[in-house]
């Protein structure tokens, strides 16, 4: 099995980057791994810490229609180069997590997405360069208000950025077979309703990486998204996702609605001046 780089919360509230083990000890490191990070003298044992998404990246680039079938199913062509958008780094939420349903959407969608860890800093890089930058490799859910998309022709930032809408994790490795298996499940189904290997994408990760670099600076930490496959659909309210990628494992997050904010004193005494009028208007007959 290959090692299972993890960020954690200890009870302490302080966070680290470790190594997971088959036990679900966890090796604290003293810094990100890409950034030089070592082993310390510490371990932490199952319950003694919480299982963060697996890093904090300044942003997240993520790239659409990559994969062919997919741009078929959407009733569009491959773009002839990356298409390219963001998403805040305040949707990332971690294995484990709750999507949020928010009440402006009427249809949200998952995708199951191979993402990218980039490890260095990196600016008009060449292919090999790019090679180079990207450190490791994690799984994502590129999870879309789909209403909202169709409504707006771009840049998406509102049908891809509401809080919980990046779930990462559970956890990266450093190498990944260009033939893994990208497969999203609904529900613990035992078929899935996507499935494809990552070599089926129109642009590879050191081409979208290279791409990338030539529009913006790329630092340590940052994650890439690098497309969905063909079987993009809806989630309800109650539905559990779970996204595998062979060599990496399993990232899993249940739907639940997005709480609306509770009314100010101010608004609550409106809202009842408000009734209060239209019941005597409906008294007096108006």
């Amino acid at each position: 099995m290959a090692t299972r780089y993890v960020r954690v919360q200890a009870q302490s509230g302080r966070v680290y980057y470790g190594v997971l083990s088959l036990n679900r000890t966890v090796q604290l490191w003293d810094a990100p791994p890409w950034l030089g990070g070592t082993p310390l003298e510490q371990e932490l044992e199952p319950g003694e810490y919480e299982l963060l998404a697996p890093c904090a990246p300044s942003k997240i680039v993520a790239v659409g229609k990559n994969y062919q079938a997919h741009a078929a199913e959407m009733d569009s062509e491959v773009p002839a180069e990356p298409l390219l958008f963001l998403k805040p780094p305040s949707a990332v939420v971690a294995h484990g997590a709750e999507i949020l349903y928010p009440s402006a959407s009427f249809r949200v969608d998952y995708e199951g997405e191979l993402a990218l860890i980039v490890g260095k800093k990196t600016r008009n890089c060449s292919l090999e360069e790019a090679r180079q930058a990207i450190w490791g490799y994690t799984i994502a859910n590129d999870v879309t208000a789909r209403d909202l998309q169709k409504r707006s022709p771009g840049p998406w930032a509102m049908a891809k950025g509401f809080d919980s809408f990046c779930p990462l994790g559970p956890w990266m490795v450093r190498e990944l077979s260009p033939c893994a298996t990208v497969q999203t499940f609904m529900n613990d189904a035992e078929e899935p309703v996507q499935s494809a290997t990552v070599d089926q994408m129109v642009y590879g990760p050191d081409v979208l990486v290279s791409y990338i670099s030539q529009v913006m600076t790329l630092l340590p930490g940052d994650v890439i998204l690098t497309g969905t496959p063909e079987g993009v659909g809806p989630v309800a309210v109650g539905d559990r996702i779970s996204i595998e990628i062979e060599g990496i494992g399993r990232l899993s997050n249940a739907v639940v609605a997005r709480p609306e904010p509770e009314p100010s004193a101010d608004e609550s005494t409106e809202e009842a001046d408000n009734k209060k009028a239209t019941g005597e208007s409906q008294a007096l007959g108006e």
